[in-house]
């Protein structure tokens, strides 16, 4: 008798992909260029997109649908074939940095109704080491009536995508996988090698797979913390603080990181998953959370120096005209989840200041429901200060004179949080991170 494997090769057994998001559809159209796959998620606008070939994210060109044996769906029954099902929902964090793990939960709830014994399920949603087999087995065991292990079997392979990336696909990097037991193990490697080029690493359990994807972002987290603090530090010495890592990175080997605002629903989130499950255990974690505290804090620092750069000016603030260049969380996405420059424009209007913000890739409606705020036209000879918030490759190719044409006088304050214009900027009053 065939496994699981040679059956979902042959065609004779579904995966199922739970959560099409930036994590899921892109793992559904990868295994359904090879496998016979059932793409579930619980927006129905979403999925009706997805039929039309159309990737809701706006990261998927409608060619990526092509050539794919794949059902998209918000209806349950439809899962009642899959085999394999893969859980690639979000797991943010709640208004007190806590872990809010209701659409987890949800997703195991889904997966435990139409659950059959032999049936495996993995999970891609990051979580706190012990968060799959504490919190969400239970939850298959409720709704299926089935014994974990004995009926069905659980493994965690976590997922790396990175929004806007277009080289580290999920077909181009390696994938950490884990079973629940040898067998699992086995299976669940060699199904992800059906879609993995570089192939995968084989974890020893499923808490050391969680504990690797967590510490990923955790490590990022604090590294980054580290430059924005030095960023404070060079602030007031005087000095820049990318010609300092400029010239101390010729060392090598010193870590190429720089400051800047950590949001989105990876660095900024994953690490208060860590320190929860710390917490839990009667350990306060320390690094990790001052680094939190650091990098949560960045946008308010933004905000108030620009607001003490436009002061030095003799201006007014209350009233000032200050235009932010990017609402997303990063370069060249329309992902605006936990966008730290809500922080800078929140922190700007305590001053009574006029804030206009400008994107080309977030939308207006999604940015006035989440944050408050509405996207602005960029109007000439208006703003007493801007700041570049977002890198996008529209905002690259500006140069000073662009930048001068917007201020509405010769003392506009350049606000440059990432340091790309240091070399372009020589006339406008410059300052970055």
């Amino acid at each position: 008798m065939s496994n699981l494997y040679d059956q979902i090769l042959k065609k004779e057994a579904k995966i199922g992909i739970i959560g099409l998001g930036y994590v899921g559809l892109p793992i559904a159209l990868a295994f359904a260029k090879k496998a016979s796959v059932v793409g579930f998620d619980i927006n129905a606008e979403r999925v009706e997109l997805m039929k039309k070939n159309i990737d809701p994210s706006a990261e998927l060109e409608s060619s990526d649908f092509e050539n794919s044996d794949i059902t998209f769906t918000a209806n349950t029954d439809d899962l009642k074939d899959v085999k394999f099902f893969i859980v690639a929902v979000p797991t943010p964090i709640d208004d007190y940095n806590k872990p809010d793990l209701r659409p987890l939960l949800g997703a195991s709830k889904t997966v435990g109704s139409v659950l059959k014994k032999g049936d495996y399920v993995v999970f891609e949603s990051t979580v706190y080491p012990g968060c799959t087999e504490d919190d969400c087995v239970p939850v298959l065991e409720e709704h299926s009536g089935l014994t974990y292990i004995k009926d069905f079997k659980v493994g965690y392979s976590p997922e790396r995508i990175n929004p806007g990336d277009k080289e580290h696909t999920i077909t181009k990097i390696l994938k950490v996988v884990s079973g629940c037991d040898e067998e699992s193990s086995e299976i669940i490697a060699d199904t992800y090698k059906i879609i993995v080029e570089p192939g995968v690493h084989k974890a020893s359990s499923i808490k050391v797979a969680e504990a690797a994807k967590i510490i990923e972002n955790t490590q990022r987290d604090v590294n980054i913390a580290l430059m924005n603090e030095l960023s404070i530090i060079f602030n007031r010495i005087g000095i820049n603080t990318y010609e300092v890592l400029e010239a101390a990175g010729t060392k090598w080997n010193f870590l190429k990181f720089s400051p800047g605002l950590v949001g989105g629903h990876c660095i900024g989130v994953d690490p208060y998953y860590l320190t929860y499950k710390a917490e839990k255990l009667g350990y306060h974690a320390r690094i990790i959370n001052s680094g939190r505290f650091v990098n949560d804090s960045m946008g308010n620092y933004i905000a108030k120096t620009t607001v003490k750069k436009i002061l030095a000016q003799g201006k007014n603030v209350a009233g000032a005209k200050v235009l932010v260049m990017g609402a997303t969380f990063k370069e060249n996405v329309s992902d605006i989840r936990n966008s730290k420059v809500a922080d800078v424009v929140k922190e700007l209007r305590s001053f009574m200041v006029d804030v206009a913000v400008a994107d080309p890739h977030a939308d207006s409606d999604e940015l006035k429901h989440e944050y408050g705020f509405s996207l602005s036209d960029i109007t000439a000879k208006t703003y007493d200060a801007i700041i570049v918030a977002v890198n996008h490759d529209d905002y690259m190719k500006m140069e000073e004179v662009d930048f001068k044409n917007l201020m509405a006088d010769e003392n506009g304050i350049f606000v440059d949080v990432k340091g790309v214009f240091k070399s372009k900027v020589k006339s406008l009053h410059y300052w970055s991170l």
